[in-house]
């Protein structure tokens, strides 16, 4: 049995993602009501962002009752199901099956598009960066082409900080209004430059069709749903504290990152769909920086017995070290925006989440 399902049981016996949702339920008082008997358009619904937005929604659908719905846009609709049963076939919930680069129009009225979806990580998705920047493209242009042929108003496009290219050492938040670059000619920037051409095909689509786009650019978060089997910090850094293992930080662990908790992040993309300026980029993550090192010793110290954590290199360099930590001031100031849950919170939130997840499905065998 798996995650989905499980959470789908224990949201009766107090599971602690209850309380998230109640949490973003709470924080996003008021916005709900513009949903109220639509239906929404979904992209990238099966990855971390979106699988937060459906829980979320799902969550305010019930509650509110909203008589609201959502078309799914998925690769592999089988596996979805499988993998997360509680949201595939949650009756407020439709699957589409296609790539989104090439999917077939769903027919009815839409009032919102989600497009939440990139090219699914992989260990070897470097070596595929050409795909990579096909997906993010030409399934933007699709998702615009739906959106204005279905008449939608309003579409959240998630971005990423890595447009702004690599973060200046004197800058130790990054706004919206640094106007940095990733380099053009290194591949490593794909994601930085895929996402930098999205928001310019949503710029174009707004001023030729009247669309309303709104941009998200996310950095680092932390919460259930995280991938764990990925080479991001964090989530590796969580595996292997579950796993009772030592925690590697493979450089020196001296750069910067910061993480905002999921359901912070949830409550952060709904709220720009609906209230965020038409073209609009918003800075998604959180303002408290921590080095690679402290983030492993956080972790450590979250689980019980500790584990060890081993820095694999030395510093060499001297100067600023690197960092990649937003300025969020945009979002808190336009709309009223706030990081409800610190770092180590968020851990622990994650840890108890994963460790509730691994008791059910050995109880279940």
């Amino acid at each position: 049995m798996g995650p989905s399902s499980q959470f789908e049981r224990s949201l009766h016996r107090g599971h602690p993602l209850t309380r998230d949702l109640d949490q973003v339920l709470v924080q996003t008082e008021g916005l709900w009501e513009e949903l109220r008997g639509q239906r929404l358009f979904v992209t990238g619904g099966t990855g971390f962002l979106g699988c937060w937005l459906l829980e979320s929604f799902i969550w305010a659908n019930q509650k509110l009752s909203l008589g609201a719905s959502a078309v799914v846009l998925t690769r592999r609709a089988a596996a979805f199901r499988n993998r997360f049963p509680y949201l595939a076939n949650h009756p407020s919930v439709e699957l589409l099956e296609g790539d989104v680069r090439s999917f077939d129009f769903p027919s009815g009225h839409y009032s919102h598009v989600i497009h939440a979806a990139t090219e699914a990580p992989t260990k070897d998705l470097d070596d595929k960066p050409l795909l990579k920047f096909d997906t993010m493209v030409k399934g933007t242009e699709r998702v615009l082409e739906f959106a204005r042929q279905s008449g939608v108003r309003k579409l959240l496009l998630t971005s990423s900080g890595a447009v702004y290219g690599k973060q200046p050492p004197e800058l130790t938040h990054i706004a919206e209004t640094y106007l940095g670059s990733p380099e053009t000619t290194n591949p490593k920037w794909v994601n930085g430059e895929g996402k930098r051409a999205s928001e310019m095909l949503c710029a174009l689509y707004a001023a030729q069709y009247g669309l309303e786009p709104k941009i998200a650019r996310c950095f680092s978060f932390v919460g259930p749903y995280l991938q764990l089997d990925f080479h991001y910090a964090i989530g590796s850094f969580i595996r292997n504290a579950l796993q009772g293992q030592r925690i590697q930080a493979h450089g020196d662990g001296s750069p910067y990152r910061s993480y905002l908790y999921a359901s912070d992040l949830a409550t952060w993309l709904w709220t720009i769909l609906v209230r965020g300026q038409s073209c609009r980029a918003y800075n998604v993550g959180s303002e408290n920086g921590v080095t690679i090192g402290e983030l492993a010793t956080l972790v450590s110290g979250a689980v019980s017995p500790k584990v060890d954590v081993e820095i694999r290199r030395p510093r060499t360099t001297k100067g600023p070290a690197e960092r990649y930590v937003p300025s969020t001031q945009r979002a808190q100031v336009e709309l009223g925006l706030r990081e409800s849950m610190d770092l180590p919170h968020a851990i622990e939130q994650t840890l108890d989440w994963y460790t509730a997840v691994r008791s059910d499905t050995a109880v279940s065998r």
